[in-house]
């Protein structure tokens, strides 16, 4: 069986995926090389940090920042900024639909996002977003 921490960060893969169906969701990917039509996401492993140590029984609870990239073209209808704001919105109504990740984690929130405009020579421009799901759980062993 993988560690609560592998287990929270494919559940919030699972989470973006089911939320952006027609995004390209990757985990870890080292440099994205284009964007797909229906948007791409990037969950990263970022870091558990320090625990909160809670004795009897020993349980360390992570605030485990997860970072996550965005990148959007604009559609024939919309801007590359609404495409991203769509995506946005998106993951903030999953995110609040399921604050436990069906009782794996204590809670999860979205951290605002740093936007920033995406450019590649011969391509045309798009629009990229950093933003972060915090993820608060507990586990009685920091390896596990």
């Amino acid at each position: 069986m993988s560690s609560k921490r592998e287990q929270v960060l494919d559940a919030i893969k699972a989470l973006l995926s089911s939320a952006l169906p027609n995004a390209d969701v990757r985990r870890n990917l080292a440099k994205p090389e284009r964007i797909p039509p229906g948007g791409l996401v990037v969950v990263r492993d970022g870091d558990p940090g320090e625990p909160e140590v809670m004795l009897s029984p020993l349980v360390y609870v992570y605030s485990h920042r997860i970072p996550i990239e965005l990148a959007a073209y604009e559609t024939s209808s919309q801007s590359p900024e609404q495409v991203l704001d769509e995506m946005l919105g998106s993951i903030g109504v999953a995110v609040s639909g399921d604050r436990t990740l069906g009782g794996l984690c204590d809670f999860i929130e979205a951290q605002a996002p740093a936007t920033d405009d995406v450019e590649t020579a011969g391509a045309r421009a798009g629009r990229w977003a950093d933003a972060a799901i915090v993820a608060v759980y507990g586990t009685s062993d920091p390896l596990n």
